[in-house]
């Protein structure tokens, strides 16, 4: 494979998608909380003309993860369709598009909100046509549903901007990229957690292994899909509330299925389904703010998914995918097992807040540092692996 780079490939970081997106990623994770906190403390302000409120939401949702799901996708599609990774200079004119995005939105006060969302919205349709070139090529039809969501995503971050720009808020839009992003939680990680599982409970000599695919997780997603989509464009509806509770109970029989209760050994392989326990409990409390809005807020039932789901389950991948692709042995180390305690932790800290309320802010503050001392852990500690060559076999 070495034989194949040339040019700008030869560099490490732009050798393999993972490499930009998954430590460019950690790094904004970090420092877009970092801006938000000294936003709401009155330290300082920017993004007037976008709204602060608009900003936060979208520098996570559209702006880490989308960075994390490219990374993934580029490095698991030449898996999928057996074509050499993109790399080189496609791979960096990527990553110039969405550190542009960031850029663009941060100095919407100077640019123009309307020049800031044409740089930023061209970064997830670039990214699903080179997906969807990749897959076409190899002729890989099964994974087109990723190109769907992808899509879904894109479509998900215009509308945002337009919700923002026409009405000052972008509440359809929000929830819309969330389901995009549960969306593939479920069928990503539905994939890899049970498959990772298995293939260490194998190694271990277990003789409970992880369920296959079967009609019942079929239904489980077909049911979930539904009280996403009725959750989007019906978001108050009794229907709604009550789907999204049997979706919350389908879900977490799934992951029971997966045997992660006998992987307690294995941090690299628990901390999956630590993550995707944040799925049903998602589903839990989004559906019980709907039917129950004076026990849980909306938003703060939203954040199972949007920091409990989304950042776990990212931590879960991108510290496994960059020991495996950088030659190392997979096995978590007591800073990468302290990188997981403080996202965890910042993750609970977040969900307490609504009950808790004479503890707001202790625990926000918790929560924020948690957040930020997990995603710079995993620069600090991975970083130096991202930036350096595969090890030898």
């Amino acid at each position: 494979m070495q034989r194949d780079r040339r040019g700008l490939a030869r560099i490490p970081l732009l050798s393999y998608g993972f490499r930009p997106f998954f430590l460019g990623g950690a790094i904004w994770a970090a420092v877009a909380m970092a801006l938000w906190i000294g936003e709401l403390s009155g330290a300082w302000s920017f993004a007037e003309a976008y709204g602060p409120v608009a900003w936060h939401a979208h520098s996570l949702l559209f702006g880490y993860v989308t960075a994390i799901v490219a990374g993934f996708l580029l490095t698991a599609i030449p898996n999928w369709t057996g074509r050499l990774p993109v790399r080189g200079g496609p791979l960096l004119a990527l990553f110039i598009l969405w550190i542009a995005g960031r850029l663009a939105l941060l100095c919407v006060d100077r640019i123009g909100i309307i020049a800031a969302i044409l740089v930023d919205s061209s970064f997830l349709l670039v990214f699903a046509l080179v997906i969807l070139r990749e897959i076409a090529a190899g002729r890989n039809w099964k994974n087109l549903k990723t190109v769907a969501l992808l899509l879904l995503m894109a479509a998900s971050n215009i509308g945002f901007h337009l919700e923002v720009l026409l009405d000052g808020s972008a509440d359809i839009s929000i929830r819309a990229g969330t389901a995009a992003i549960i969306g593939m939680i479920m069928l990503i990680g539905g994939r890899i957690t049970p498959s990772f599982t298995r293939n260490w409970l194998v190694r271990s000599g277990a003789a409970a292994l992880p369920a296959p695919f079967g009609r019942y997780d079929v239904v489980t997603l077909a049911v979930s899909g539904l009280g996403l989509a009725f959750w989007i464009l019906a978001p108050t509806g009794i229907v709604t509330g009550s789907i999204l509770l049997a979706a919350a109970g389908l879900q977490l029989i799934r992951l029971w299925r997966w045997a992660g209760r006998s992987t307690w050994q294995e941090p690299l392989v628990l901390i999956l389904h630590v993550g995707y326990l944040f799925v049903p409990l998602g589903f839990a409390l989004v559906g019980a703010s709907i039917l129950r809005p004076a026990a849980i807020p909306a938003a703060d039932a939203l954040h199972a998914w949007t920091v409990g789901a989304v950042a776990v389950m990212t931590i879960a991948v991108m510290t496994r995918a960059t020991l495996g692709h950088t030659g190392r042995d997979l096995v978590a180390s007591p800073l990468t097992r302290m990188i997981y305690f403080t996202l965890v932790t910042a993750v609970v800290c977040r969900l307490a807040v609504p009950f808790a309320p004479g503890a707001t802010m202790p625990l926000l503050t918790l929560a924020a540092i948690g957040w930020i001392a997990g995603f710079l852990g995993f620069a600090t500690v991975f970083g130096p692996m991202l930036l350096r060559s595969r090890l030898a076999s």
